[in-house]
């Protein structure tokens, strides 16, 4: 297996996860990766006292990492949750209030690309309401996004993990992104194409990849089954990865996997 010539980020909230989040990002480092990609590290809360959001700041600098793709509040992530923003009453209410601190924080670590999932269906709401919801929410996320040059992304999860969650395809968050670009006229909102899970989900890898690349603004990968490292399951990551800078992406790649039993440090000699 050969990866060349891409630019590989760590997710900090499914990788080196036995450590305190503060010390993290020097685990990565240490690791061999300068840059570094997060779920909203708050779950109890979508605005953080400054403190919090100051000292994740300093560990990120401290460390030298550069933070890549930061999560918009999503609920309880992880967790039964995945996000808030198409959820009326008070979870799509915590989601508008984390809007601008997600921003702000992106802008002062010089991230420049925000994941908003979507959310789950409820049982008894109304589809369309939820749908109509979600559109207002990531028209003012995407604002929030353009404010400090930023990209606001949409991603599709697997229908087996996350039966509730509606945009289980390529092309059902492709019409999203499509919708908010509308609205907004900004141009700003991309596909997150995530191909653990798009592979879970049964899709034409390669196919997707043709038809979305333009569109897509992050990457995300884990091996299938078992969401671990490359190389563990059946999925030929070099091959799709290779296909997707042939079709002109040149962002960093996200780390979303598993390390299985042995330490985070020692999940990466796929690499080697």
């Amino acid at each position: 297996m050969s990866f060349t010539e891409q630019r590989f980020d760590v997710n900090l909230s499914i990788l080196f996860t036995e450590l305190p989040l503060l010390e993290r990002p020097a685990a990565a480092a240490a690791a061999g990766f300068d840059a570094v990609e997060l779920w909203w590290p708050w779950i109890e809360t979508p605005t953080p006292p400054q403190a919090e959001l100051d000292a994740l700041k300093k560990a990120l600098t401290d460390a030298g990492t550069r933070l890549v793709g930061l999560n918009f509040y999503a609920g309880e992530l992880p967790g039964p949750d995945r996000g808030a923003l198409s959820v009326p009453g008070e979870e799509s209410e915590r989601f508008r209030a984390n809007i601008d601190v997600a921003a702000d924080f992106a802008q002062s670590v010089g991230c420049t690309a925000l994941n908003a999932l979507y959310g789950n269906r409820l049982p008894g709401a109304d589809p369309a309401a939820q749908d109509a919801l979600a559109l207002e929410n990531l028209v003012l996320a995407a604002r929030a996004a353009d404010r400090i040059g930023a990209i606001l992304l949409i991603e599709a999860l697997n229908a087996p993990e996350s039966p509730r969650y509606p945009l289980v395809s390529a092309p059902a968050a492709i019409e999203v992104v499509d919708k908010v670009n509308e609205a907004t006229g900004l141009g700003n909102a991309k596909f997150l194409l995530d191909l653990y899970h798009l592979s879970m989900n049964g899709e034409d890898l390669p196919a997707v990849i043709d038809a979305y690349a333009a569109k897509t603004g992050h990457v995300q990968i884990a091996d299938n089954p078992g969401r671990g490292a490359p190389g563990t399951g059946d999925l030929p990551l070099a091959d799709l990865l290779a296909r997707l800078a042939k079709a002109g992406y040149t962002g960093h790649v996200g780390l979303e996997y598993k390390p299985g039993e042995r330490p985070s440090a020692e999940a990466f000699g796929w690499l080697n």
